[in-house]
Formats: C-alpha cells, structure tokens, sequence
C-alpha cells in the first residue's frame, strides 16, 4: 500500500470486512512506540481510553504524592 498525495490510504475489502470498517466509520489513529494503529472510533468511549499514552515514562506515584506533601 501507499499513502496519496493527499494522505489517502485504502484499506483492502478483506480487513475493511474483517474488522468492520464499512463507509462512513468513524476512525483515530492512535500514536504508540512501535508505530501508528488504526482503529474505530467508539461512541461513549471510556474516558480512561481518551488520555492512555499522555504520560511518558515511568511514574513512580508514591515519590509524587511525598514531593506534593513536602516531605
């Protein structure tokens, strides 16, 4: 596959079939650390899915919580 001129990808009738991408689905993409995936956008998506990835790295909550205490 290759990407238009005009950022445009087709999506083979055989995956379009398989995981329900029909005309007029809505879609996101979604940025992860080996590359970029494709999936349907899902009304009254859970808003936990909404902000997954907005934190990079390791967070080590407890020295957190002792930094905002002072201690």
């Amino acid at each position: 596959m290759k990407i238009t001129e005009r950022g445009t990808v087709t999506i083979p009738k055989r995956l379009r079939e398989r995981y329900g991408f029909a005309a007029d689905v809505d879609v996101e993409f979604v940025e992860d650390d080996k590359g970029l995936i494709i999936r349907k956008r899902i009304k009254g998506q859970h808003p936990v899915d909404r902000v997954r990835g907005i934190l990079k790295g390791p967070f080590d909550i407890d020295a957190y919580i002792e930094e905002i205490r002072g201690r």
